[in-house]
């Protein structure tokens, strides 16, 4: 698949995809003779993996980190599951952050759905 291609297929522009090849959070991906990416089902992989833990808010730092462990494979499971756990608390945290801040704005929008039904 090519980098337009892939673009439109996961709504990340060519220019993301390209930065995250070169920071390493993908791999480098396959290249066709004439040197352009030809994105295989195991980058599309790493992609929607990658799209899926920034949408959760998980850092770059830890991305490159975690990338870069996977593609050494044997022996660094324990830090991946590690890497993994501390950024599902900071995503627990700030997803209780919301739910606080949600309520308070649910509660001021009822006080005035009060206050403008007296009128």
């Amino acid at each position: 698949m090519t980098i337009a291609e892939t673009s439109r297929k996961y709504d990340i522009t060519a220019d993301t995809l390209r930065y995250y090849e070169r920071i390493g959070i993908i791999p480098p991906v396959p290249r066709t003779k004439s040197g352009i990416r030809d994105y295989t089902e195991e980058s599309c992989r790493w992609i929607a993996l990658m799209k899926c833990l920034r949408s959760a808010g998980v850092r770059i730092e830890a991305l490159i980190e975690y990338a870069a462990l996977c593609q050494q494979r044997k022996g660094t499971e324990k830090r991946r599951k590690e890497i993994l756990m501390e950024q599902r608390e900071l995503l627990l945290t700030r997803m209780n952050e919301m739910q606080t801040s949600l309520d308070r704005l649910n509660y001021k929008i009822e006080n005035y759905e009060k206050i403008l039904h007296k009128n």
